[in-house]
């Protein structure tokens, strides 16, 4: 079984062997949601109405991503880091708790969800139109909280032992079974809304009991779940995953609340059309972004590895080559973006109207995209250096702190109105994304030349 060796083999080589299959893996993923909207928009009569409800499920589903990812990207690099420095029972201990901990938040995630599905989605800003497309998505969406939490939160950690093709073999499962099970489903049986959350719950059991299977008796390192007493003895391990998981949390956390924040502002200032806008954005977003987070999330293992095994040099190469691959492709997807924008929102919607006012929309909210790659890089690698305290405070800053209150700002008290909810996001991009940046190259460069000014002569 082919792995990626991230102690020997040369950066360059790693990182692309790492993120080629993340980039497949994460590009199939996407068509989970993604293709669900692009065939619930094409439902006669109801399309685009039904849309804009199934973007109001949209931050539920980000929550339930969100604490994945506090599980995920909290212990993967972690158990990465214990690798490199060749501590096994660590490592053993890491995956073994993240396990535990993935399935108990799963599991209450998916009762507390069930019981409250449509307070939720009323707080979230479902009117009595969309409602009756909304419920019945969510709820049978929930039912496959478990599945999806265990694939998203155990897959970084068969990429972290080098298993990329794996990691990328669950993925492939689960989103062919969805492209498949979707138009039966939506139009075939006539199921309609509620047959599109169908086809992923049962396309998210597949993609798990893959990756539970080769974590469980495949891999070298091999997932178990914990006894409650032996859980609570694991405090200190429990403590630094969370710690570090917080940074991935906080970001899918603040990206669901400025979902929750644009709905309700656009909802009242251009009506349900804007909603649907806003789910067509966001689609798309989540489209674009996902080469760049396989850049990233690829590079994550070869940086923690090396920085486990006091390798600077090769840490500086790995961080070097993420940010000239996200450099690249930033600048080519903008430039996508701003010339052939309907290109993109044609997936989604062949409603005239809807695409004409999305396309200013988009030109507007993606119009300082490329500065996205700053926010990305300096992000990873913190996460990646286990620099917990920089990489939550960068998480909250961009969302939290900035495009909230200008979600609000922007169109009530400037008067701006729909545009002032796309604005938002550009001035993000570039005061939280330049921040994050050059914090981490004045954090991260100097604690490297340390290192290797303390490597004997011949380690340099």
């Amino acid at each position: 079984m082919r792995r990626v060796d991230f102690e020997n083999g040369r950066i360059v080589h790693n990182i692309v062997l790492t993120a080629f299959p993340m980039l497949v893996a994460q590009l199939l993923n996407l068509l989970y949601n993604i293709v669900d909207r692009i065939y619930i928009a094409r439902i006669p009569q109801i399309g685009t109405t039904a849309l804009g409800a199934v973007g109001l499920c949209f931050p539920v589903i980000v929550i339930i991503t969100a604490f994945s990812n506090l599980i995920g990207s909290g212990g993967a690099p972690l158990f990465s880091i214990a690798r490199g420095s060749g501590d096994e029972n660590r490592a053993h201990t890491l995956l073994r708790v993240s396990f535990t901990l993935l399935l108990f938040l799963a599991l209450l995630l998916m009762g507390v969800g069930l019981v409250f599905a449509r307070p939720i989605l009323v707080l979230f800003g479902a009117s009595d139109a969309a409602l009756p497309y909304a419920l019945p998505y969510l709820m049978i969406y929930l039912l496959g909280t478990v599945p999806s939490m265990l694939v998203t939160g155990l897959n970084p950690f068969v990429n972290a032992q080098g298993y990329v093709t794996i990691g990328m073999g669950s993925v492939v499962i689960g989103a062919l079974a969805n492209l498949i099970l979707d138009p039966i489903f939506i139009f075939a049986l006539g199921m309609g809304v509620p047959g599109a959350a169908a086809a992923t719950v049962i396309s998210q059991f597949l993609s798990a009991f893959f990756t539970l299977y080769f974590l469980c008796f495949r891999a070298e390192y091999r997932a178990r779940l914990l006894p409650l007493q032996a859980l609570a003895a694991q405090f200190r391990c429990i403590r630094d995953i969370l710690s570090l998981g917080t940074a991935g949390f906080i970001m899918q956390l603040t990206n669901s609340l400025v979902t929750i924040s644009c709905n309700s502002v656009l909802a009242n200032t251009g009506g349900d059309v804007y909603v649907s806008v806003m789910t067509i954005l966001s689609s798309v977003r989540q489209m674009v972004e996902t080469p760049l987070l396989a850049i990233t999330d690829g590079s994550s293992p070869v940086i923690s590895y090396n920085y486990g095994a006091r390798r600077p040099r090769r840490v500086r190469r790995a961080c070097l080559t993420m940010g000239a691959l996200a450099l690249g492709y930033t600048l080519a997807i903008w430039l996508v973006i701003q010339l052939a924008p309907r290109l993109l929102i044609s997936l989604f919607s062949n409603d005239t109207l809807l695409i004409a006012d999305t396309i200013p929309a988009m030109k507007l909210y993606f119009s300082t995209f490329i500065f996205m790659l700053l926010q990305f890089v300096g992000q990873t690698i913190f996460k990646a250096l286990n620099k917990r305290g920089q990489a939550i405070f960068f998480s909250l800053l961009r969302k939290a702190i900035i495009v909230v209150p200008l979600t609000y700002l922007l169109p009530y008290a400037f008067g701006l109105g729909t545009n002032g909810v796309f604005m938002a996001e550009p001035i993000s991009n570039v005061v939280g994304g330049c921040a994050c940046f050059f914090a981490m190259l004045f954090t991260v460069l100097p604690e490297l030349k340390r290192m290797e000014q303390a490597l004997p002569d011949g380690e340099r």
